[in-house]
C-alpha cells in the first residue's frame, strides 16, 4: 500500500551481483513507489526490504532535487566529499610536521600520514579533480561554473547521474533514467 492504495502485492524481488534490470509497466502501476522503496526514501509501506550490510544505493528519480543556488562542481563535489577531505587532512598533516612537535607528536603524525597517503594513493586522489571533469565531461554535463537554476531538465539529470556515478554505489536504481536526454547522452 503507498497512501491508502494498493500498488503492488504478492512480490518477491532478489538482486544478483552484475544484474541489470528493467521495471516494466503501465503509468501508476508502481514502478517509482518500488524504486523509493528500493533506495530507502519511503519507508510508510507495508512490507518488507532488506539489504546486505554495507551495501551502497545510488538513486536518481524522475525529476531530481538539486540545489539551484549550487554550481554543477558543487553538485559534483558533494559525491567526492570524503576524497577532498583525506587530501585536506595530507595538507594539515604536512603543516603540522613543520611545527616543533614532541618525538611522540612527531611520530603519530608521521603515523598518520603514511595511512592517510596510502589512502590517497590507492584511489588515485591525487588526481580527484581531473577525475571529476572527465565525470563531467563523459555525462555532457553543462560547465562546471554553470549554476543549477538555469540548467534544463535533462542537464539536471546528467548532472544528477554523474553524481550518483561518483558515489560509485553497488546498487544504482534510476527511474526513467532517459527522460530529456539527448540520443547521444543515452547511448
Amino acid at each position: 500500500f503507498y497512501d491508502r492504495t494498493e500498488v503492488l502485492r504478492g512480490i518477491t524481488l532478489a538482486f544478483l551481483r552484475g544484474a541489470k534490470i528493467g521495471v516494466i509497466g503501465h503509468n501508476g502501476s508502481g514502478k517509482s513507489s518500488l524504486l523509493r522503496i528500493l533506495a530507502g526514501v519511503d519507508k510508510n509501506f507495508e512490507g518488507e526490504t532488506w539489504k546486505l550490510d554495507g551495501l551502497s544505493v545510488g538513486y536518481v528519480p524522475q525529476e531530481p532535487h538539486l540545489d539551484p543556488t549550487k554550481t554543477v562542481f558543487d553538485v559534483l563535489g558533494e559525491a567526492v566529499a570524503p576524497q577532498r577531505a583525506l587530501l585536506q587532512e595530507f595538507e594539515r598533516l604536512n603543516e603540522k610536521l613543520g611545527e616543533t612537535l614532541s618525538d611522540e607528536e612527531m611520530q603519530k603524525t608521521l603515523d598518520r600520514l603514511t595511512v592517510v597517503q596510502e589512502k590517497i594513493d590507492a584511489g588515485d586522489l591525487w588526481n580527484l579533480e581531473d577525475h571529476l571533469e572527465v565525470a563531467r565531461q563523459a555525462l555532457q554535463c553543462p560547465p562546471g561554473d554553470a549554476k543549477v537554476a538555469h540548467l534544463s531538465g535533462g542537464e539536471r539529470r546528467r548532472v544528477a547521474i554523474c553524481k550518483v556515478l561518483l558515489d560509485k554505489p553497488d546498487m544504482l536504481l534510476l527511474d526513467e533514467p532517459t527522460n530529456h536526454l539527448d540520443a547521444e547522452t543515452v547511448a
